[in-house]
């Protein structure tokens, strides 16, 4: 397991007392980036750019108040993963358990006490990074390194609910290596392991633009979720992945297609909204991946 680094980590102070924020940042420096916002709503902005590790948030804000903004961070997909340390004045068990309720970690009070802060701001901070690192192994599929399933599962949850607020597509990819199973019986588990790997490698570096995510879907299938797209754009993206899998020029000789390991696609695009669903837009794209298949694979078909 990597050890914590303060050269990647990230504090973001939240507070509209300047004096404060210096304070803060003085004593903190060396245990990351520290950043710097002296309002609830740019802090919450900060915080949606950054992703810091790390928020040390005053509650008595003049324009937002700072059980509010932790609130919002909570509840929001981008930013619900960071750890919220309160800052505050007032020290009574109301205090303490609204903080907790809030979905803080851990409170300071005010006037700070250096060696104090320093050492629960370390101390989470080393929580915080061994939690990430759990976290990511959880969304990971362990031979491929892409994401796996269950994450996808919560992942194209907040693509749809953002397509349905900003009247935006959701595209999906379902990706099936042909004959996979010829291949492994011919060359043999490992073989079909490495090819899986190569495979996995190829699809991943042809997904680059944002928002778009690549997971192993199970066996030998992969899906992309592709935001942001239209019907031709999605096609060629489709195109363009059959043609760089191929272009791996993994052999096959067990392959009915081709000489070489090769792809079939099905694609789908919709705009989410009360009239259609995820599992809609899954089915669609599983529709057309079985025609593809069945019209002799190695190619792309688009869903209605």
């Amino acid at each position: 397991m990597p050890a914590y680094s303060p050269d990647k980590t990230v504090i973001l102070i939240v507070d509209d007392d300047i004096a404060a924020i210096r304070f803060l940042s003085n004593i903190l420096k060396d245990l990351g980036s520290v950043l710097f916002a002296t309002n609830g709503r740019d802090g919450i902005e900060m915080a949606k750019l950054h992703h810091p590790h790390l928020i040390l948030l005053d509650i008595q804000m003049s324009e937002m108040g700072g059980f509010d903004v932790c609130r919002y961070l909570k509840n929001d997909f981008d930013t619900r993963d960071c750890a919220v340390m309160f800052a505050t004045a007032s020290v009574s068990t109301e205090i303490e358990i609204a903080c907790l309720d809030a979905g803080a970690v851990d409170f300071v009070t005010k006037p700070f006490n250096p060696p104090l802060v320093r050492a629960r701001v370390r101390t989470h901070l080393r929580l915080q990074h061994d939690a990430q690192i759990l976290e990511h192994q959880s969304k990971e599929d362990f031979l491929t390194g892409l994401y796996n399933r269950r994450y996808f599962e919560q992942l194209v949850e907040n693509e749809f609910k953002r397509g349905q607020r900003q009247k935006t597509s959701l595209g999906l990819a379902l990706i099936d290596i042909d004959f996979f199973k010829n291949y492994n019986g011919a060359y043999g588990h490992p073989a079909g392991d490495a090819a899986l790997k190569q495979v996995a490698n190829a699809i991943k570096n042809a997904t680059k633009r944002p928002g778009e995510t690549v997971v192993r879907w199970g066996g030998e299938e992969f899906a992309v979720l592709l935001p942001f797209l239209d019907n031709s754009e999605l096609e060629q993206y489709g195109a363009m992945l059959c043609e760089e899998i191929r272009c791996l020029q993994i052999t096959h000789d067990h392959s009915k297609c081709s000489q070489w390991v090769t792809v079939s696609i099905g694609l789908a695009l919709i705009i989410p909204s009360e009239t259609n669903s995820i599992k809609y837009l899954v089915d669609q794209a599983d529709l057309a991946l079985y025609k593809a298949k069945d019209s002799g694979r190695n190619q792309v078909v688009l869903g209605v």
